[in-house]
């Protein structure tokens, strides 16, 4: 992704994008977070999952205090450029509870 797309992209009000990470093999959704223009940039630089905490206000590093890491192999936008999907390559628990995905719990019907 170049500096022009992610520019491009359709930040909401605060300046975010949801991000859904997918690991990239099996597709297992493991999570959804916010990125901003530079946890975007972050990210493709560096291939490692950064993200942007809204209740803390700074970014975050998937795994850098947990472990449970998760290595991009790709991102990807929507047709309306307001939404991202990083395939990720995720070592340990995705979610903060200690879950593999942070949909093993929430089923509504």
């Amino acid at each position: 992704m170049t500096a022009e797309q992610i520019a491009g992209l359709k930040y909401n009000e605060a300046g975010l994008v949801c991000a859904v990470a997918q690991q990239y093999d099996s597709k297992e959704i493991l999570m959804v977070a916010w990125m901003d223009a530079e946890a975007v940039r972050r990210t493709v630089e560096t291939r490692r999952a950064t993200y942007f905490s809204r209740s803390r206000n700074e970014y975050w590093v998937k795994g850098e205090t947990s472990g449970h890491t998760q290595r991009v192999v790709e991102v990807r936008h929507d047709c309306d450029g307001d939404a991202l999907l990083v395939l990720v390559d995720q070592t340990g628990a995705a979610c903060h509870t200690g879950s593999r995905t942070c949909f093993d719990d929430g089923l509504l019907g």
